[in-house]
């Protein structure tokens, strides 16, 4: 069979991944005098709750599944109102339209015709069925004092409960919820941290417990994610404004392939077709371009206040991710190849065209916050190479050389005469931990910093991606040329393990490894190692505030907030520089 190309991906994906109904008004369809009375003969539910998404100043994305349950296939007509009151008696919006098979039986409403600035409240019909309501908000115009968002990532059901949206839907006065990806998992359920799975009642179900690769495991998978409370709560409260990541299609994705396909699991474009169809049928997301669903990056704006960027860090031009055993020789890394090979300028992580957009959108914005909301950590985590290889086989002896190296590094900061030229070349040789992160494509992110930097723009950057909770200044520049030009905050996980688990340290030596990683890459200014969470951001004219909220854990169904370990930090407007917040 012909290989599917870049061409054909795009046809196909135009053609193939539902269509968005626009309702402008109201049609006088009823929908709680008409169609919510008239069931037809037909069962159906609303399983899986309501969403809302991209808003914009005067329309917002509505967003439900009807699930047939009679077995018919045909298509189900629905109703939906939009009110400015949770009684339903002002209603701005009322419509109708029909769910088909072909595109899963969900619907995606583009209501128009809204006042910006203003809170609605939303619910379907079907069949003499009504969803659950779901309150959304439109973007604000003007002088805006405040603007609010949660911001979370990674959400593996087989890990752990979703007590992390739980805690998130009872924030109040969210403008939107920010999901910077990994919304779900393509692993069966002993995949990736399901050890426990079944005795939480989180198993995956018998009909997809398997990879997700065809267009149906997908759907399933999205299924079961929504048929959760937690998550449903927090979809029903605030609209999303969502990116993709990896696992929407599969691990380490980048724009030809991915690290979790092979050759056995048919064409790489033809799956991430499928995962990107269910993707747009499951999500509250608006399409950037009708012609071309794979591109996703798109701006918001919150009155003169804030300018959110959201971009697309994995497929749509990103190369392959370098490797550190291309580099190895019998002594080690050999460090000068790689970072040829890491500032290639050819190397591209956004690409080109996205990267042009970005500039662009950076540049005509007067808003006094430039927030990027992306996948993965920009920040420069640099470690020294010794300990770099101690991460990439941990093991008890990774302990002893973290406290080794932070007793040089201390000694180093505090000017020690005494050092050695090897104990500070063990310090100052340093390479960076994830090259599937931004440090993997350095020369584009010293372009887009500089950008910034050039146009002095207060930027803020959002991350998700490594299931740990981390702030940092972001700078360009080395030596005594070297500049902050802004901050990276960078959420928790949903339930994904962090550190903890992968660096297979005991409990009582996360707190040592934190501090420790803090102080020996230059740039880091905090990290949070093993717990799970979300981060709200709070933006106003002076200043943005972040705070990193966690649970005490997603392995069971009882759990608290851990105030204890909860941590605050501000950057003010016009000086890029954390600091720490009362």
């Amino acid at each position: 069979m012909r290989r599917l190309t870049r061409r054909d991906f795009i046809r196909a994906s135009a053609l193939g991944m539902g269509a968005v109904v626009v309702s402008t008004g109201l049609t006088g369809c009823g929908g709680s005098s008409s169609n919510n009375n008239n069931d037809d003969g037909r069962r159906v539910a609303f399983h899986h709750g309501v969403a809302s998404g991209d808003p914009q100043t005067q329309g917002v994305i509505l967003w439900t599944r009807v699930t047939p349950e009679d077995g018919d296939t045909a298509p189900v007509p629905v109703s939906w109102e939009v009110a400015s009151d949770a009684d339903f008696t002002q209603l701005v919006n009322e419509d109708s339209a029909e769910v088909r098979q072909a595109y899963d039986y969900t619907l995606k409403v583009d209501v128009r015709g809204l006042e910006p600035g203003k809170t609605y409240y939303y619910r379907f019909h079907a069949a003499g069925v009504t969803s659950p309501v779901g309150v959304t908000r439109t973007l604000p115009e003007g002088n805006v004092d405040q603007v609010t968002f949660a911001v979370l990532s990674c959400s593996n059901y087989p890990a752990g409960f979703f007590h992390v949206y739980a805690e998130a839907a009872k924030e109040e006065q969210l403008d939107a919820v920010l999901h910077l990806g990994d919304y779900l998992y393509e692993y069966a359920t002993d995949g990736y941290d399901g050890d426990n799975a079944e005795e939480m009642g989180r198993a995956l179900p018998n009909n997809n417990d398997l990879e997700m690769i065809k267009l149906e495991d997908y759907r399933r998978r999205y299924a079961l994610y929504r048929t959760d409370a937690d998550l449903q709560a927090l979809h029903a409260k605030t609209p999303f404004i969502a990116v993709w990541d990896d696992h929407e299609i599969a691990n380490d994705a980048w724009m030809e392939g991915a690290e979790n396909h092979d050759s056995t699991e048919g064409d790489y474009l033809m799956r991430k077709q499928y995962a990107l169809q269910a993707y747009f049928e499951w999500m509250p997301i608006r399409p950037f371009d009708d012609n071309d669903r794979e591109i996703i990056y798109r701006s918001f704006h919150y009155g003169d206040l804030v300018s959110l960027h959201m971009l697309d860090t994995r497929i749509i031009g990103r190369d392959q991710q370098l490797s550190y055993t291309d580099f190895l020789t019998e002594t080690g890394i050999d460090a000068e190849a790689f970072t040829a090979a890491a500032t290639d300028p050819e190397r591209h992580l956004l690409g080109t065209t996205q990267l042009n957009w970005l500039s662009g959108a950076l540049a005509t914005s007067s808003a006094t916050w430039q927030v990027l909301g992306q996948q993965v950590l920009m920040g420069r985590m640099l470690m020294p190479a010794e300990m770099l290889q101690g991460l990439l086989a941990p093991g008890p002896e990774l302990v002893a050389l973290i406290g080794e190296l932070t007793t040089l590094k201390g000694r180093y900061l505090q000017g020690d005469p005494t050092l050695t030229e090897e104990e500070v070349a063990r310090l100052t040789t340093v390479l960076p931990y994830n090259l599937d992160a931004w440090d993997g494509y350095m020369a584009e992110r010293e372009i887009l910093l500089r950008t910034a930097k050039d146009l002095s723009k207060n930027l803020v950057v959002l991350a998700g991606d490594t299931h740990n909770a981390w702030a940092s200044h972001l700078t360009v520049g080395s030596g005594e040329d070297k500049q902050s030009v802004g901050v990276e905050l960078a959420t928790a996980s949903v339930s994904s393990p962090g550190l903890e688990s992968y660096l297979q340290l005991p409990a009582e030596a996360v707190p040592q490894a934190e501090q420790a990683i803090t102080l020996l890459v230059d740039d880091l200014q905090y990290l949070n190692a093993s717990q799970r969470g979300y981060l709200r951001v709070t933006f106003t004219a002076e200043k943005a505030r972040a705070d990193w909220r966690f649970v005490s854990t997603v392995k069971s169904s009882d759990y608290q907030v851990d105030e204890a370990r909860g941590h605050s930090m501000t950057v003010q407007a016009g000086s890029p520089a954390l600091t720490q917040a009362d």
